[in-house]
């Protein structure tokens, strides 16, 4: 008996593509705000990762992010030369420098995130409570999933630019 949805591959396929459409369009918006701040995405995402509630330092943020430290330091010149980070002392550790935010910038970023903001509260006010639970699961599953998977692919890198296959 038919139940007028279509069979789970079709599903699974389906949402496996408007996946992939939802991390271009991702990568594309954050470009657009990127280009409005004057840097490029690998910056912008190191911001966000020097945004959090506790400080950060040159060698942890390349850590989290994945970059080398030359790359890191590259990043760190980019956004302070664009005014958005510092680099301060480290109040415990004088021999580490902390990369500070600056105070004004997150207002800055939120203000250009803020249409975005709105346009997704827009359309969760479609779903109901148990529907947006189980979206939620869904997306923090598919994050770790994501995360997961690109430490596997950084763990099988040999040398940089030459891809490793598995047999």
């Amino acid at each position: 008996m038919s139940t007028g949805l279509p069979s789970r591959d079709d599903l699974i396929g389906a949402l496996s593509w408007k996946m992939r459409r939802l991390s271009g369009e991702t990568v594309l918006f954050h470009q657009a705000i990127a280009d409005r701040l004057g840097i490029n995405p690998t910056d912008l995402k190191c911001l966000d990762l020097a945004s959090g509630p506790e400080p950060v330092t040159a060698g942890r943020l390349a850590e989290v992010s994945g970059l080398t430290s030359g790359a890191i330091t590259g990043v760190i010149n980019r956004l302070e030369k664009a005014g958005l980070v510092e680099r301060q002392p480290d109040p415990d550790d004088r021999r580490k420098v902390i990369i500070a935010v600056r105070p004004d910038v997150p207002m800055t970023v939120m203000g250009l995130f803020g249409s975005m903001s709105h346009s997704m509260l827009e359309l969760c006010s479609r779903y109901e409570e148990h529907e947006l639970a189980l979206v939620l699961d869904f997306v923090s599953r598919a994050a770790d999933t994501m995360h997961s998977e690109a430490i596997k692919l950084q763990e099988k890198t040999e040398k940089p630019g030459k891809p490793t296959v598995d047999a």
